[in-house]
């Protein structure tokens, strides 16, 4: 069933777990995502971003998903991750989507505060869940580029003040973690997090999680993250999987025998995840 994002944090919050956002790109990744779900008798936001949007089309991607959510029993969202301008949001908006992201991180706190103002005030007479942004977090995830350099920790201060000027649904905040393939281990500001935490009641929500340790990840949750988005971590169990085929047969042609295996081998990456986020309200 499809619901929207802030049904499905708001009892994450109450009940101190997280849910796990995941991106596609496809159908063998949509399919993986729902099955992992119904699998492990969990909610699921379904994540696209604007390059996914470009790729396989907002008309396919809405319809995929309002299909899968149909014939689900599992709570499901369906979410524009990391939206950029007015019309790429007002576009899902009016294609179903239950979540859209304003991500106006890139501009100083008053005019990010405007801008995700405006987006809310849509939203919200939609009927829509809505996500923000506050720091910088480095990395590249489609058209979102941060170099090191410009990266910012989220100010708890300036959180606490961005939540009551914006109404927002949940906030994305950035304590170390980035987008993309980590150089390194990642370092999580975990003191910070909690000092937002005891500031705002709404969802916080942790990009950039692919890498992070499993340990950490289950920090972050105690300490008050109620959505980890994961892209990465499916980018690379699809790839392996497409690998695998072609390393036992390199003359095999039969995509669904290669997209197939690429499938399960996400599906086995989304309950693992699904199993850390979700943990004791699994059955």
């Amino acid at each position: 069933m499809l619901v929207t994002s802030k049904e499905i944090l708001s009892k994450a919050s109450d009940d101190n777990y997280a849910v796990g956002a995941f991106n596609i790109n496809n159908m063998e990744c949509l399919q993986a995502i729902i099955s992992a779900a119904e699998e492990k008798d969990a909610p699921v936001i379904i994540q696209t971003t604007e390059g996914a949007i470009k790729y396989a089309g907002v008309e396919y991607l809405s319809a995929m998903v309002k299909i899968a959510a149909q014939n689900s029993k599992a709570p499901i969202a369906l979410h524009l991750d990391h939206g950029t301008t007015y019309e790429i949001i007002v576009k899902c908006i009016a294609s179903g989507w239950t979540s859209v992201m304003i991500d106006a991180s890139k501009y100083n706190l008053e005019k990010n505060i405007q801008i995700t103002k405006e987006i809310v005030k849509i939203a919200h007479s939609c009927g829509v869940s809505v996500e923000a942004e506050l720091g910088k977090l480095p990395g590249i995830e489609d058209s979102i580029n941060v170099s090191e350099e410009d990266a910012l920790h989220t100010d708890p201060k300036e959180a606490e003040l961005f939540v009551n000027e914006t109404n927002i649904d949940s906030l994305a905040i950035s304590i170390g973690t980035a987008h993309g393939l980590y150089k390194g281990i990642p370092k999580l500001d975990f003191e910070r997090l909690s000092e937002i935490n005891n500031l705002i009641t709404i969802p916080l929500v942790l990009h950039g999680a692919s890498g992070v340790s499993n340990s950490d990840l289950k920090e972050a949750i105690k300490r008050g993250i109620n959505k980890i988005n994961i892209d990465t971590d499916l980018r690379i169990a699809f790839a392996e999987g497409c690998k695998e085929i072609f390393k036992n047969d390199p003359s095999e042609y039969d995509p669904r025998k290669i997209c197939g295996n690429a499938r399960a081998m996400v599906q086995k990456v989304v309950e693992e995840k699904i199993f850390i986020f979700f943990n004791n309200k699994i059955k």
